[in-house]
Parts: structure tokens; C-alpha cells; sequence
């Protein structure tokens, strides 16, 4: 069960995507405004699934959108939208968003893009895990121990 929190000003859109990521088994653990008292409490309680809606992809959502990722830099955010264009998502991708929560909310693709992205960022840690190991060259079996001098 993933931890995440929610932050959106809009209350009726906070408590709808709270109750879709609790029926599918996600553990909300928070949720609130863009104030900077949610942002502290929502620091403290380090989720590892940040849900945001930054309003407009203008300064102010951009900001916002880059002090979460200074603060939580292991949390995996999803942007929330009912406006997503290819700016947006650019940008929110420069930004370190991995995914994204179309308005109005539909469970099953809610639920199936926040499984994929955490399935697809779990197989490329796998990939480079294994790419780093089969890096590293052991010593070759045919060469003698090395002996004391």
C-alpha cells in the first residue's frame, strides 16, 4: 500500500481522487490547498505518491510543481488536470512528473496509470540494476591467487 497525498484546491476534486486511490487500495495520507502549511505537513509525512493539480502551467503552478520536487525528491508526483496540453506535459516532465490524472476522474484510469508508471519506473531501476552489475568485471578464473610476499 502506497502512501500519497493530495493537493489541489479544489476540495470536491481532493475528496473524489482521495476516495478512487483509497478503493484501489492506496493509503491517503493527507490531502489540502496549495498553502504553505499543507505543503510543510505534506513534507513531514514524506508520501511516496504525490497527487497535484497546479492550475495553470503558468509561473506560479511551475513553481509550486519544482518546491515539491526540492522537498520530496523520492515522490513519485502525477499531475492533475482537466487541461493537458503538450506544453504542459513537457514541462511537468522536465519537472520530475511521471504521470498524469486526467479531470474528471475515471477509477479505472486513475488507477491504471498510477500501476503502470510505478511498474514502469520499477523495471527501469531493475534494468539499470542489472546493467551496473554486469558492468562490474570479476576476476578472471584462470588467474593464480595472489600469494603472500
Amino acid at each position: 500500500m502506497l502512501k500519497v497525498y493530495i493537493l489541489d484546491n479544489q476540495a470536491v476534486a481532493r475528496n473524489l481522487l482521495s476516495s478512487v486511490l483509497m478503493n484501489g487500495g492506496h493509503e491517503v495520507i493527507g490531502d489540502g490547498n496549495h498553502s504553505s502549511v499543507n505543503l510543510a505537513k505534506m513534507v513531514k509525512l514524506q508520501p511516496q505518491i504525490v497527487c497535484m493539480d497546479i492550475g495553470e502551467a503558468d509561473q506560479t503552478g511551475l513553481a509550486l510543481l519544482d518546491n515539491v520536487r526540492a522537498q520530496l525528491p523520492k515522490a513519485l508526483i502525477f499531475l492533475v488536470s482537466a487541461k493537458m496540453d503538450a506544453e504542459m506535459i513537457t514541462a511537468a516532465q522536465s519537472r520530475g512528473v511521471v504521470g498524469f490524472i486526467v479531470k474528471p476522474f475515471n477509477t479505472t484510469a486513475v488507477l491504471t496509470s498510477i500501476r503502470n508508471t510505478i511498474l514502469r519506473i520499477a523495471g527501469q531501476a531493475r534494468s539499470k540494476q542489472q546493467a551496473e552489475s554486469s558492468s562490474e568485471t570479476p576476476a578472471s578464473a584462470g588467474d593464480p591467487p595472489s600469494s603472500p610476499a
